[in-house]
């Protein structure tokens, strides 16, 4: 999964939108909208998020 943040900081705060799990990855879609993931849905959707060309933000902690 690629590097930082763009946006702001992901917190506790910020939920996986697919478990509710703490969020690890947030993928910025090219229409705008944005998703949450934890890491390990971040990494089972990442191939598809590449193939829809979503920029993938990474929490660093």
């Amino acid at each position: 999964m690629p590097g930082t943040l763009t946006r702001p900081e992901l917190t506790a705060a910020d939920r996986c939108d697919r478990c509710g799990a703490a969020a690890k990855l947030r993928a910025v879609l090219p229409s705008g909208g944005e998703l949450l993931f934890c890491g390990h849905h971040g990494r089972e959707f990442e191939p598809r998020l590449r193939e829809m060309e979503a920029e993938l933000q990474q929490d660093e902690q």
